[in-house]
């Protein structure tokens, strides 16, 4: 075994929580090093929220391309160079490589790039990438490792060597019919930017409805908006067999309330949910444990079962979105400076980028519900809202839910801008603001959130 190096402080993992506390420890004077296996910077910039959100952008250019003759704008024939698309997004990514090496650079925290497993407590056998072993040891560890893509037991599904997210995004050619297994968030994102691309999409979602966490109304609006843009939607469909191989043909049986169906196409994205990376690593060597679903186990303070070790974002079961690993480095960073932060109650916001953008925050009608809650929903079509009578994006509709407090406990929002307009709403929730002081607000004419004022005339008596 190689000789062993003790440092101060030792992440495993560079997605943004874990880089902000390496950057942060090492800023302080502690000797500090990251490890990484593949992806500097952690999936977000890499393979995950920004390449995706960059080809969405690109799909909605060749949306409104293909609509500009209902703005005056005379336009051809519009067809979509995906070798052009992706290297606009390869460009994106290595920019924002290049700006993590810096961060590295300036702070003085060591990046070693190799694939990390436990050997003992706190004690970290890592292969590096070009050759060679290190074996690292730190006073306090951080676990950022993060959850890739999980591959449901479909008879055909492994063998047809499907898509992920990650290979959908490194797509050099537009396929003619692509099938997503999965209606959440990163099924719907790509299933409606490659049908704007120019591909027939059939999404297959076992559930009843669509983004089945979200309330019936919102999915449904849902449902009808991408139904509308060509999208073949199935719910309620099981699907039991995969034949041939995406990329050249394959073919998809599934189970629906009709009967058996084959759907055939070209490519196969599954998007199905996620799993923890947390096996194969040597957690077991450390006294770190995890829960039911391989999970690292943590408290309210992130702090891990194994004395002087925390876990961060997804692997510790966080919300799954990059804004939360940022505030786990928060928590983290303020309770080793004497603070008592915790994980709990704290208001985590989030945005589906189907267009238009899907924007939630605090309770949904159903957990209202759920939890014996008496609330008040006002609910407002986007057609009403003057903006969209200048940009024709009237589809969706806002909804809050108030308390008998008068407190606003729960927004949601489909359409143009909504996740701005959300942050808006949530900074009121945090201020504990009564909803008429945001009904009443003087908000700049001609802007999507002027909305909110008509939105929150709406709210209904008690009865």
């Amino acid at each position: 075994m190689s000789q062993l190096q003790q440092l101060d402080v030792l992440v495993l993992g560079s997605g943004q929580g874990g880089q902000l506390i390496a950057w942060h420890m090492a800023q302080a004077g502690r000797r500090t090093a990251l490890v990484e296996r593949r992806w500097i910077g952690g999936s977000c910039p890499n393979i995950a929220c920004m390449p995706s959100k960059t080809e969405i952008w690109s799909a909605r250019v060749a949306h409104l391309a293909r609509q500009g003759s209902r703005f005056g704008v005379a336009s051809g024939s519009v067809t979509t160079d995906m070798a052009t698309v992706l290297q606009r997004k390869r460009d994106m990514v290595r920019r924002e490589v290049d700006l993590h090496l810096q961060n590295f650079a300036a702070t003085g925290a060591e990046l070693i790039v190799g694939d990390g497993r436990f050997v003992a407590p706190k004690t970290l056998e890592v292969r590096l990438n070009d050759g060679g072993t290190r074996v690292l040891a730190g006073d306090e560890v951080f676990l950022n490792i993060g959850t890739h893509p999980a591959m449901p037991a479909i008879s055909g599904l492994e063998a047809a060597r499907p898509l992920t997210h990650i290979e959908a995004l490194e797509l050099d050619y537009l396929p003619s019919h692509l099938i997503v297994l999965g209606g959440g968030f990163v099924g719907l994102e790509l299933a409606q930017a490659y049908r704007r691309f120019g591909s027939r999409v059939t999404v297959i979602e076992p559930g009843s409805r669509l983004i089945s966490r979200e309330d019936p109304d919102v999915a449904d609006e849902m449902q009808r908006i991408l139904s509308n843009e060509g999208l073949q939607l199935m719910t309620a469909a099981e699907v039991y067999n995969v034949d041939g191989r995406s990329g050249e043909q394959v073919s998809v049986m599934a189970r629906t309330p009709a009967g058996d169906q084959e759907i055939e196409g070209n490519d196969i994205l599954v998007a199905t949910g996620r799993v923890p990376n947390t096996a194969g690593i040597g957690l077991d060597e450390t006294g770190v444990e995890l829960d039911a679903r391989g999970y690292v186990r943590v408290n309210e303070r992130l702090e891990t079962t194994a004395p002087n070790v925390w876990a961060i974002g997804e692997c510790a079961g966080s919300p799954q979105f990059t804004h939360v690993s940022v505030d786990d480095f928060r928590i983290i960073k303020d309770n080793l400076a004497g603070g008592n932060r915790s994980t709990r109650d704290r208001l985590v916001p989030y945005c589906m980028f189907t267009d238009p953008q899907l924007a939630h925050v605090g309770l949904t009608e159903g957990e209202a519900q759920r939890q014996g809650l008496a609330v008040r929903v006002a609910r407002l079509p986007m057609s009403t809202v003057l903006r969209t009578h200048t940009t024709d994006e009237g589809q969706g509709f806002m909804k809050a839910l108030i308390g008998r407090d008068d407190r606003i406990l729960g927004f949601t929002m489909i359409g143009s801008e909504a996740g701005e307009v959300m942050t808006a709403v949530q900074t009121a929730m945090l201020a504990d603001l009564q909803y008429p002081r945001l009904r009443d607000a003087v908000i700049a004419h001609l802007t999507v959130a002027e909305g909110l004022g008509r939105l929150l005339s709406n709210v209904p008596s008690f009865a």
